[in-house]
């Protein structure tokens, strides 16, 4: 290990590590803890599965994240006029520092980034309305609260594409292990990429041969290194989304 890495992990252990939001001091940047892996191992890497794991299992924490950021929002503006309404809004931004924390807990043990807590809320005034007023003048509340609302779509979109690119390119790299399954069950001669009738013009096309069922299989296999890139992309992006509205 270099002395600047032995460095840089001691000046870690100074500010404080990991923890939460009320355990003192945190480091002033985002610092990636694993390396990801060349193009060709990626598909077959913990790195990576870990990568999809993030992808699939973050559409129902976005969801619940967005559906109550969105009805204490505006539960809270409804009832704005009345005393109600601003402790709404200073749960809001309270329970969306708790899915931040959740949130850079997930992107710490998945995507191997850790990203440093912002400072806790520290009211000027006792009290309960104290309490109140540092949590609705609390700016990495209001991040989190932001993050929950225009990350949900791109959970969605992250999600769907994700899912089926993994599933394609797999689909066609282990084609060869069960094209048998069509002739035997299906009375195909292999699987059929289209099958139309234009102008009185009949057009079907099966994958049925060896050189067929090796070239479908090699595409598969391409398709598979492929998406490993293009899911790392896709985190990159919640990374970076942790990094700006998430960390202090």
């Amino acid at each position: 290990m270099s002395s600047s890495r032995v460095t840089q992990d001691a000046e870690w252990d100074v500010l404080g590590g990991y923890g939460d939001d009320d355990a003192g001091p945190r480091p002033v940047r985002a610092r990636r803890t694993e390396e990801p892996p060349p193009f060709w191992r990626a598909p077959f890497s913990a790195h990576y599965f870990r990568e999809v794991g993030y992808a699939l299992t973050g559409l129902p924490l976005a969801i619940v994240g967005f559906a109550v950021s969105v009805t204490l929002f505006c539960l809270g503006i409804g009832t704005a006029v009345t005393c109600l309404g601003l402790p709404v809004l200073a749960t809001l931004t309270s329970t969306a520092r708790g899915l931040g924390r959740l949130e850079r807990a997930r992107v710490r043990s998945m995507l191997g980034v850790d990203v440093p807590a912002p400072a806790p809320v520290r009211p000027t005034r006792p009290g309960f309305w104290g309490s109140v007023t540092a949590r609705l003048t609390d700016a990495a509340g209001w991040k989190a609260v932001l993050h929950q609302v225009v990350m949900f779509p791109w959970a969605i979109f992250r999600f769907v594409i994700t899912l089926v690119f993994l599933l394609l390119g797999w689909a066609m790299a282990l084609y060869p292990v069960y094209h048998w399954v069509f002739p035997r069950y299906v009375d195909w001669p292999g699987y059929r990429l289209f099958d139309f009738t234009v102008d009185g013009g009949h057009y079907e096309y099966y994958i049925q041969s060896p050189a067929q069922i090796a070239a479908f299989s090699a595409l598969g296999l391409l398709l598979v290194l492929l998406t490993a890139r293009m899911v790392r992309g896709l985190t990159n992006v919640d990374r970076a989304a942790a990094r700006g509205l998430l960390g202090r």
